[in-house]
Formats: C-alpha cells, structure tokens, sequence
C-alpha cells in the first residue's frame, strides 16, 4: 500500500516537473528582452505587427508564430567610395562624400532594406545621384575658391543633405544625420593640364594686379611730385618776399649809417670792397696816400658817439 502512495507521488512529482519544463520552455519561447540601444519588430509569419522601441521585457506569442528582428539604434557613418563627375562647368572632377544615419522608422527600414548592408547599399546610390547633381549645377569654383564670397560648398551641402534626408525618411525609414564632402579632387589624367591652367590664371592676375600697382605709383608719384612743385614755389616766393624785406632793412641801416657816419661808412665799404677782392695768396702794395691809408691817418676822423 505504502509502495503504491510512493510511486503515485513519484508520479505526479515527475508530472509537474515535466509541467514545469514545459511552461519555462513556452515562457522563454514568449519573452524576449530589448536592449537600450536597439529597437525590437515583432513579425507573425513574417509580417511585421509591432515594433518595441522602449527596453526591458517583452512578449510575443511563441515561435513560428511570432519572431523578434532587432535594429541597432546608434549612428553609423557610412564612406562610400569616391566617383567621378562633372561640374557645371565640364569639369571632371572626383569626389566623396560621407553620411552620418541612424534608423528611425524600424517597421519601414525592415519592409524595404531588411539590414545595415542593404540601407547602406540604398544610402550610397542616392549619394551618388544627389551629390551628381549638386556638382552639375553649381561651378567648380563654388567648391574651390579664394575670392571673396565664391566659396559655396556647405551652401550646395545644405541642399543636398536636406533632399537626400527627406527621401531616405520618406522612402526608407532612415535618418540621415549629416552628409559632407570627404574628397574633391581632379582626376589623375586632368591634373597635370588643370594645373597648368591654374597657374597661367595666376600668373594672368597677378600681371593684373602688377600693372595695376604701376599705373597707381606713376599717379602717386605725378601727384607728389606736382605738389613738391608746388611747395619748393611757395617757399622761393616767400624766401623772395623775406629776402626783399632784408635788403630794403639793410638799405635803410646802411643809410642810417651813411647819415651819421659817412667816413666810417665808407671806410667799411672800401674794407668790404677789399675783402672781396683780395684773397689770402694776394699781396697788395699800396701808397701811403691811397684812401685806406688816408682814412687812418686822418685825425679829423671820429667814431660816432652814442
């Protein structure tokens, strides 16, 4: 009887851990957990019915009836490789571009790219496309440029990545983040005659800019040199003017002198006229009645008192 109870026990013992079994396999056949850094589509017999973007823990019916996709949420950065163009005008040039993406529709992105490889795949010929026709309308200077203003490309990037974020949304499910110009560069075999070209183009302006700078010295230089005219003429006519002024004082100093002391006056006119006559080599040998003579020995000659 004991032996019975035993093997009854046993029995159901056996059954509920087989009960057990199965309900923690069918459990974990209808959990699943979704990570902070991923979202989770629900699909039912492959048709996509939920998408799970919050982390934690989920459920679903069990397998084949449902399955769980998982979609990796951070950016990615996709570098396609670079092509050749042409500008708007006939340029060849080749360029690459980079694209900066995350997913933003994950119900979407899986109806139409399924997985990295293919919106990758997707991103790159749409680059190609708009990044052609960004560089077929606008010339290659907007691109390269030193003058003022002509540098343009975050202008025509702006364009591009505004269109190009609006159809990879629309039509794919992504966000796209950021485009930019990696590379631009001229093709291998164009270097060497777009180089040359560049540098006549210099050599062009900077003759320009030379014969310029001559023309404004020779305008600089006549302007300088009218007014120097102008100035050493002003200063002859003042020096003149003062110069006049001189001579007419010393007249009247010298007839003041002449009034008051005519013998004096004319002894120093007639040492002043020797003076200028008579060097240092010159010997003079002169009577002893000859005016200078004369006026020395002359008692009756008197300096003026004053």
């Amino acid at each position: 009887m004991l032996a019975a109870i035993d093997l009854t026990r046993s029995v159901r013992l056996l059954a509920l851990l087989g009960l057990g079994a199965v309900l923690i396999g069918l459990a974990s056949l209808c959990m699943f957990t979704v990570d902070a850094g991923e979202y989770a589509v629900v699909t039912q017999f492959g048709k996509p019915v939920r998408v799970e973007h919050k982390p934690g823990l989920k459920f679903k019916l069990p397998a084949p009836v449902q399955t769980v996709s998982r979609f990796d949420r951070r950016l990615f950065v996709l570098v396609p490789p670079p092509r050749e163009f042409l500008t708007l005008g006939k340029n060849a040039v080749v360029a690459s571009g980079f694209i900066v993406w995350r997913v933003h529709d994950p119900k979407r992105f899986m109806q139409t790219v399924f997985d990295r490889a293919g919106a990758e795949s997707r991103l790159s010929d749409i680059l190609f496309a708009e990044l052609g026709a960004a560089l077929g309308g606008a010339p290659f200077s907007a691109f390269v440029s030193t003058a003022p203003g002509g540098y343009r490309a975050e202008a025509v990037l702006d364009g591009v990545t505004r269109q190009y974020r609006e159809l990879a949304l629309r039509d794919y499910g992504i966000d796209v983040v950021e485009v930019g110009l990696r590379r631009l560069d001229f093709p291998e075999q164009n270097r060497a005659s777009v180089f040359a070209r560049m540098k006549s183009e210099r050599v062009r302006i900077s003759m320009r800019f030379r014969s310029e700078g001559e023309e404004e010295g020779l305008k600089i230089r006549a302007a300088s040199e009218k007014a120097r005219s102008g100035i050493l003429g002003e200063a002859y006519k003042l020096s003149q003017k003062i110069r006049g002024e001189g001579d007419a004082q010393a007249a009247r100093i010298y007839a003041d002198s002449l009034a008051r002391a005519p013998d004096f006056y004319r002894f120093v006119r007639s040492m002043e006229a020797m003076k200028k006559a008579v060097d240092k080599e010159t010997t003079l040998v002169l009577p002893v009645d000859s005016e200078p003579f004369r006026l020395l020995r002359d008692s009756r000659f008197r300096f003026p008192e004053h």
